[in-house]
């Protein structure tokens, strides 16, 4: 297993939170939830969820050209993190940094993409910042509410509960490989990558999953997150293209990669995925329809603290996160080389 303090960002994460102080009447713990989740004054049902996403890496590497994109995915990202803890969105904040020499087109495109997004989820931009920076960078801050003894977190996953995820997965790695890997545009264009945070099905799970928690740094990541969390694994359904959305299987098709790359890079989606008690699984299937929900269901809940991946063969292996997390935080530029080591990686592992 991983401990937690191999983690880079769980190491910045604790730097930061060894001096700041908590709030006294914070219900969630550090990394324990997607949102940070304090009570709501006025009402002792009730409590906020806040959470704040950044994207500008992914604009550095070049993977997001368009800004409509960019915008989109910054509001997304930030309204995932409330899906993950079950929360209705009030409205989001932002802070916008670029150039101060750029085209007034690359703000109002940018703005576009996040109004479109905001309006999809029924919710709005609420007001924000501006900035001049050398580098472009959009921060998103969303606010939410959810009923205080509902709100999801990552812990509280029991033996032998199901985990599902609330939809196909595999399209923002899919994304990723096919810009890195120069793909015809014709193949996966960028006007296609518009990932949708699923606040209705985080909804939908409250009082019903055991945890939960968004795919946007992978499904394997966000997996290896829950284990060191929980202190137990998953054995998790190898059948790879049975779980992946037609993009992601396209992609694989056509650049000759295999399929688990796609759950195996940290360029992840807004899926959430989610446990379900061993006692509740058909009753939670039988009423999934009627609430909206199309689970996928791929894996069970083990003691035993490590992700076990059954492949087609029948062979069962063990997959370890640690150099995928450690090749994910190095320096190195070339992020076709990055795409070689992670399959390198795998298929030293046995994956198939």
């Amino acid at each position: 297993m991983t401990p937690p303090e191999h983690n880079p960002e769980d190491v910045a994460i604790d730097a930061w939170t060894r001096v700041l102080s908590r709030a006294p009447d914070q219900i969630n713990a550090p990394r324990e939830s997607d949102a940070e989740l304090v009570p709501l004054p006025g009402d002792a049902n009730a409590c906020l969820a806040i959470t704040i996403d950044t994207v500008a890496e992914e604009i550095r590497a070049g993977l997001y050209q368009d800004p409509y994109t960019m915008g989109w995915v910054t509001i997304m990202a930030s309204l995932s993190d409330l899906a993950a803890v079950g929360a209705e969105p009030v409205g989001v904040v932002i802070s916008a940094s670029n150039p101060g020499d750029f085209e007034r087109s690359f703000e109002a495109r940018a703005a576009l993409g996040m109004e479109e997004a905001c309006r999809s989820l029924g919710t709005h931009v609420l007001g924000g910042d501006t900035n001049a920076t050398p580098e472009i960078s959009l921060t998103a801050c969303a606010i939410g509410t959810v009923p205080r003894r509902e709100a999801l977190t990552r812990r509280g996953i029991g033996r032998g509960d199901a985990v599902y995820l609330t939809g196909r997965a595999g399209a923002g790695n899919a994304f990723a490989m096919a810009r890195i890997l120069g793909l015809s545009v014709e193949d996966f264009p960028e006007e296609r990558y518009r990932p949708a945070a699923r606040i209705a099905a985080g909804v939908a799970l409250r009082g019903r999953a055991t945890a939960c928690m968004d795919t946007s740094d992978g499904v394997l990541a966000t997996l290896d997150q829950l284990m060191r969390l929980n202190a137990r694994g998953f054995e998790i359904d190898g059948d790879w293209p049975r779980f992946l959305c037609e993009d992601a299987a396209e992609v694989c098709k056509r650049s000759g990669r295999p399929e688990w790359m796609m759950l195996w890079g940290p360029h992840g989606e807004y899926e959430l995925v989610f446990t379900i008690p061993a006692d509740r699984v058909e009753a939670f299937e039988e009423e999934a329809p009627s609430l909206g929900l199309e689970p996928v269901r791929f894996g069970t809940v083990q003691e035993r603290p490590a992700l076990t991946a059954e492949l087609p063969s029948g062979m069962k292996i063990d997959v370890d996160m640690r150099p995928v997390v450690d090749l994910t935080t190095a320096k190195e530029t070339d992020l076709r080389l990055i795409i070689d080591k992670y399959e390198e990686i795998g298929r030293s592992q046995g994956l198939e």
